[in-house]
């Protein structure tokens, strides 16, 4: 074995193994295999063009290299980043622990009570600060949670607004530059009018149906929010407060001024800048209002045996049931990146972030005296952590502090902005000084020790109380936390343990030498907004990124910046909405969609503005050509787009693909390609060739960046030539075509420091190992397909008979033994086994895929457990369901009770194969009750009175 050929780690099988899976398919090699499944007219030609691939060791010295051309000077920029510090702690055990990054979103959740915890713990920290009553459990960046805070205050405006057409939305001239472009970007499709002004000059006019603040503003101004939401709330207009969340120690919550949602970024809270990200953002708003909160929210419920379970909470209200009816497209979160904000909370108590937020301030308040006692001029005497500066113009101050590799922000030629931080010593202090003195000639004196003024104003100092929650107050010492991390990972299966095989989802390897510089500082360390030339190592590895996937995908443009594949899907239609206006055909707003897409299909179309009809799909799962060429025919002079996906959500190459997007383009119309089924065309064919105009990707499947339990995702969008013009901008740093869209997420760049994750998969890989990745995906999924041959049937194949790199099992026969798919689906968890994806995208169906990364071994494990559980079904019957699989997940605590009442014995319950004794995964309650949960919503940690004796 070749020990410096790093595809040899990444893909599963080994060599040896491939003769006889192959016999099991029956094929003679993987390329006959591949020519089966593909289809003749859309496989590449000639292999990509990428450079020679690098050994680990030669990658790990070229990350190396590239780190050090960064320059991570001291950040005073602030406008929504801050440098933060990461206790030791929690970087170890949950941003480099495979067990937290590799999980999948917790929709098993008798496998994931650990990661639901934490995200209690998350959701209960955001209330208890913003003085909410529902948080959900993270959502992309603030820019884009403002964004959702605005779409939900339009869908839940009064039925006299709505019938009156009340379209007008206030949005304080002090919320962040970046966040106003996301508002325009998501303003304008659906009809909202952004009125952009002061605060203080507002009117409170009928004409308006929200608001949005900033607080403090990005000057750092304190501006009276109880005074602003009363005027408000009488004029029936309601207030999104977009909150610094470390502010909201010293600060009175929003919610008790009065709000009726709240946003912010948690990044504060111990999470790296990594260049613009990525953090969790947080979302918080009334109860009134759950039904119409995006993203995911964490709930309390109860198991069979009627004990304390968590899990997802209001499922019905996302995109995936509500498709074009929901207000949101969003189907993730930021969850790694909440659970680590949450475990800072818990490490350090509501004591513990009081000191560093009084202490931030304290900085602030030092710094603002000794430079009015140099003579300068404040803006806004009261702060918390931001002073603006009047200063003369045509100084040599951005040099000097350049100079001390310290970064200020510069909003005018006559101002400049410090955000101090928690990392800001009285040492950084005296060097800022020193710099305004240099700068103009002044003479300074040491700053001793820190003021103990304070600089808020007595209206908005915080009088509630926030974390009182017995898990906020317990785990202070590293010994504690290290254990309370570590009680809650075991209580999640992730693929450290074992395969997860979820179709659409794409669960491959995450390799440790592609994760371990996202904690090098020269990475993490990074503003979005700091001058280019300080950044020239993240430029390489983000501009030959996007050279990549722009190569990989067929086209000639590629953006990084959207930061989840739903926001991915909403910039490419963004594209497309630009580049029929730019030709004056602001009338193309129709989108085809089939009926089997992903539910943020047609969400992310109706938020860009377009309207949804449906194509059908045919027996064999495929899109219907004649009710495509219809629809085109009948639309043609209104067409903007067909949104496919390809290899299709039935995993099948349709081998019609070319001719339908040619009926596209032949009525006027764009082709937008979903990459969710990516890894089943890297290197074989690619989205160009199949005649796609844009396509998202998923670097959190195809690329390999992990699903962090739930997120970060990156979702990129590469684009033909003549939709390059019409890319993301950003109004801080220049990106985007020439014509650029307004912006997608707040950063430039998105989520800079997880690419770096998908730029060493590819580096590694190469060509050749991008594609033979490709290709044993495709052998993996036909190989299980085939070995479960005659215990299941597989719903859509190809036409040689041939799965994609995932297939659908159909499990709805089973009902007549009283069998439900969600049956099997909890049996596999006694087998060690994460469920496929279930019910998607046909009811009552499992759809699989191993990807490249699992090995013979593995899928053999999965197979024989799968039909270990066919054979359970034959001896059930509906009369009576006492059996394995309707008893299923069985717990210790079952177990090693002295009852047992079930009609077969412990060892069948959980060890009924013999691999299991060997390493036995025990879920930690038993079957969720899901209807419990949501009759009785409970989104919060019990507060400590709970916990107190009677």
């Amino acid at each position: 074995m070749k020990t410096d050929v790093f595809a040899l780690r990444h893909i599963g099988p080994r060599d040896e193994h491939f003769k006889e899976m192959l016999q099991v398919v029956g094929a003679n090699s993987i390329d006959e295999l591949i020519v089966e499944t593909v289809p003749d007219n859309i496989r590449l030609e000639s292999p990509l063009n990428l450079d020679m691939p690098l050994s680990e060791q030669e990658y790990f010295e070229h990350i190396h290299h590239l780190a050090s051309k960064n320059k991570v000077y001291k950040s005073y920029i602030g406008m929504g980043y801050h440098p933060s510090n990461l206790p030791a702690v929690i970087q170890r055990n949950i941003l480099e622990n495979p067990g937290w990054y590799t999980a999948y979103t917790p929709y098993q959740a008798e496998i994931a009570q650990g990661r639901l915890e934490a995200l209690l713990n998350y959701q209960t920290m955001i209330s208890d600060l913003t003085g909410m009553e529902l948080a959900n459990a993270s959502l992309l960046d603030e820019s884009t949670a403002a964004a959702e805070a605005m779409a939900l205050l339009f869908a839940v405006r009064p039925k006299p607004q709505a019938k009156a057409g009340t379209v007008k939305f206030f949005v304080s001239d002090e919320v962040l530059p970046q966040t106003l472009s996301v508002l325009k970007t998501r303003a304008t499709p659906i009809g909202i009018e952004l009125v952009l002004g002061a605060f203080n000059d507002f009117d409170f006019s009928s004409d308006f149906f929200g608001a949005l603040l900033q607080y403090p503003g990005k000057s750092g101004v304190i501006m009276d929010l109880q005074k602003f939401i009363s005027e408000a709330n009488q004029n029936d207009i309601k207030v999104a407060v977009a909150a610094d969340i470390l502010s909201l120690i010293t600060l009175e919550a929003p919610g008790k001024c009065g709000a009726d949602v709240v946003v912010g970024t948690t990044q504060r809270f111990g999470i790296p800048m990594g260049y613009g990200g990525p953090h969790a953002a947080y979302f918080a708003t009334k109860e009134a209002y759950k039904r119409f909160i995006p993203g995911r929210i964490i709930g309390v419920t109860k198991d069979m045996d009627g004990n304390r379970a968590l899990r997802m909470a209001l499922q019905t209200r996302e995109q995936h049931i509500k498709r074009d009816r929901a207000t949101s497209n969003i189907c993730t979160a930021q969850v790694l990146l909440a659970v680590m904000a949450g475990m800072y909370a818990v490490y350090h108590g509501p004591e513990g972030l009081r000191y560093i937020a009084q202490k931030v301030h304290a900085t602030a308040v030092t710094l603002a005296d000794s430079l009015e006692n140099l003579g300068f001029d404040l803006i806004h005497d009261g702060f918390f952590d931001t002073i603006q500066i009047r200063v003369p113009e045509n100084s040599t101050l951005k040099t000097t502090a350049e100079h001390n590799e310290i970064n200020f922000y510069y909003p005018d030629t006559t101002t400049v902005s410090i955000a101090v931080n928690e990392t800001t010593t009285l040492s950084d202090l005296n060097l800022i000084l020193s710099i305004f003195a240099e700068s103009y000639v002044k003479k300074t004196t040491q700053i001793q020790t820190l003021s103990s003024n304070i600089r808020i104003p007595e209206t908005a100092k915080r009088h509630s109380s926030f974390l009182s929650n017995v898990i906020f107050n317990s785990h202070h010492s590293e010994t504690e936390l290290m254990r309370y991390i570590k009680r809650l990972e075991r209580k999640d299966l992730a693929l450290n343990f074992s395969m997860i095989s979820l179709g659409s989802c794409t669960m491959k390897l995450n390799a440790a030498v592609e994760m371990l510089p996202l904690s090098w500082p020269n990475w993490g360390d990074i503003h979005p907004f700091a001058p280019i030339n300080q950044v020239e190592g993240y430029q390489i590895v983000l501009t030959e990124l996007e050279s990549q996937l722009t190569e990989i995908t067929g086209f000639a443009g590629t953006s990084l910046q959207p930061n989840s594949g739903a926001q991915g899907e909403f910039a490419g239609l963004m594209v497309i909405r630009a580049y029929h206006e730019s030709r004056g055909d602001h009338h193309r707003k129709i989108c085809i969609i089939p009926s089997s897409a992903h539910g943020t299909n047609p969400a992310s179309a109706v938020m860009a503005g377009m309207k949804v009809v449906v194509t059908k799909s045919s027996e064999n799962g495929n899109i219907d050509v004649a009710d495509l060429r219809e629809k085109a025919i009948l639309h043609k002079d209104n067409l903007a787009a067909l949104m496919i996906t390809y290899p299709s959500t039935h995993g099948v190459y349709e081998s019609a693909i070319k001719e339908i997007t040619q009926i596209i383009h032949d009525h006027g119309g764009q082709v937008y390609m979903d990459g969710a089924n990516m890894n089943a065309q890297v290197g074989i064919t690619n989205p160009g060739t199949i005649g796609a105009d844009v396509c998202h990707l998923n670097l959190h499947k195809t690329f390999a960046i992990p699903h962090g339990g739930g997120g970060p995702g990156v979702g990129p969008i590469c684009v033909a030539k003549q939709l390059t013009p019409f890319l993301p901008g950003n109004p801080l740093i220049e990106t985007g075509g020439d014509q650029a869209i307004n912006a997608i997420s707040g950063a430039p760049f998105g989520s800079a420091l997880a690419c770096l994750i998908s730029y060493g998969y590819i580096k590694m890989l190469g060509a050749k190992g991008l594609t033979d990745s490709t290709k044993i995906a495709i052998l993996n999924a036909n190989y299980i397909k085939d070995r479960l041959e005659g215990h299941y049937n597989t719903l859509y194949t190809g036409e040689q008979g041939r799965a994609a790199h995932e297939m659908i099992i159909d499990c709805r026969d089973f009902k007549t033994k009283g069998i439900e798919v969600v049956d099997i689906a909890k049996r596999l968890m006694d087998y060690g086994f994460h469920a496929p994806t279930v019910s998607f995208p046909v009811a009552g169906t499992m759809m699989i895929e191993p990807t490249e990364s699992e090995s013979k071994a593995e899928m053999d494990r999965f197979c024989d457990a799968m039909i270990a559980i066919r054979k359970e079904i034959e001896t059930t019957t509906k009369e009576v369901p006492n059996n394995p699989l309707k008893n299923a997940p069985h717990t210790q605590e079952m177990l090693t009770n002295d009852v047992w009442d079930f009609p077969y014995s412990r060892a069948v319950a959980a060890f009924p194969l013999e691999y299991i004794k060997e390493d036995k995964f025990w879920p930690s309650v038993r079957r969720v009750d899901d209807a419990y949960g949501d009759r009785n919503l409970i989104c919060t940690c019990a507060p400590i009175e709970a916990y107190a004796e009677v």
